[in-house]
């Protein structure tokens, strides 16, 4: 599926640039090269600018990377004047893509940004292509693959007839039979019916494509009003100083929790919580998703697969001295 979505052939020169052990690594720096007998260029470990450095070097056309390496490479002061002509593809996920990142990232390199939408669990579970539309390829997680059997569930009830929204949910060639060892684990993982649960809300519009609109896990609730961290990551990265964002809940003792932005800003950046304000309410934000605290990091905290580290983030917004009071905003 990665070679037809990508268009890829025997000349590709592929950089993989995520953990070869995982699903993603797995397939792009083994499967695929080996199927096509291209060469593949290796780094032990990741740093942004040896990357880029290798790409340009090397000539890479096929890149494979987690939305917070691609929001790296975007943040990075040499990215523009790289000569990344041959690069034509890259595949990201891990997260939910920033349909406007995307757009940023296409327009400097000329490239394509696709991406596979699924799990370790899962697998793949639906895919977006080179033949897709501008729109339905930067801001869909793609079609979902039809041997993956996709349903929507709003608690228990399958809601996928009306194109959700709901968590997504498989039962396909690829998912696990479990967690060994843990009932615990996979009574979470899987409903009543054998479904496996991704624990994603999506919809699923009328064009057959598949939006990502957040965690079932990862909201913030503010007064019993549920917000998507995820809408507010995408609306607040399009900020021209935030170079990675990522929502997570503040303590808060009136309404229980409150939207903290942590930030990796671009270098030679500054930002403030009112400018971030301004920014996001000149782009016709809501007043609600607006941060109400904001914590800038030198690097941003990652998990093994290079994916943002959110429980050490939401450790550090529930630090009430991590952030002078200028940086927070009450209401």
């Amino acid at each position: 599926m990665a070679i037809e979505a990508g268009e890829f052939t025997a000349a590709e020169v592929v950089l993989s640039a995520v953990p070869s052990p995982y699903g993603f690594g797995l397939w792009s720096a083994h499967f695929v090269p080996a199927l096509l007998g291209c060469p593949v260029v290796l780094m032990e470990r990741f740093e942004v600018e040896r990357m880029l450095e290798l790409i340009e070097e090397q000539r890479v056309t096929f890149l494979a990377c987690v939305t917070t390496q691609m929001m790296m490479m975007l943040g990075s002061p040499t990215f523009p004047e790289r000569d990344l002509g041959p690069l034509r593809t890259v595949f990201t996920g891990g997260e939910a893509v920033s349909a406007e990142a995307a757009a940023r990232f296409e327009a400097t390199t000329g490239a394509h940004v696709l991406q596979f939408y699924g799990s370790n669990e899962n697998g793949a579970i639906s895919v977006t292509s080179h033949g897709d539309a501008d729109d339905q390829r930067l801001g869909t997680a793609g079609r979902p693959i039809a041997a993956m059997n996709v349903r929507l569930y709003d608690g228990e009830t399958d809601v996928t007839a009306s194109g959700g929204p709901g968590q997504v949910a498989t039962r396909g060639p690829t998912g696990c039979l479990g967690y060994y060892g843990d009932e615990a684990a996979n009574a979470q993982l899987l409903n009543d019916d054998g479904w496996m649960l991704s624990g994603d809300l999506a919809t699923i519009g009328e064009d057959g494509f598949l939006r990502l609109t957040g965690r079932a896990s990862d909201l913030i609730i503010r007064g019993g009003k549920n917000i998507s961290a995820v809408a507010v990551e995408a609306e607040a990265s399009s900020h021209p100083a935030i170079a990675l964002a990522a929502a997570v809940p503040a303590p808060d003792p009136v309404f229980g929790e409150k939207v903290c932005l942590c930030v990796e800003l671009v270098p030679g950046k500054a930002l403030t919580l009112e400018q971030l304000g301004e920014h996001m309410t000149a782009a016709g934000v809501s007043r609600e998703w607006l941060p109400e605290r904001l914590i800038v990091v030198d690097v941003m905290p990652r998990s093994a697969g290079e994916k943002v580290d959110k429980q050490a983030l939401k450790k550090l917004a529930g630090d009430p001295i991590t952030a002078p009071e200028s940086s927070r905003r009450g209401r």
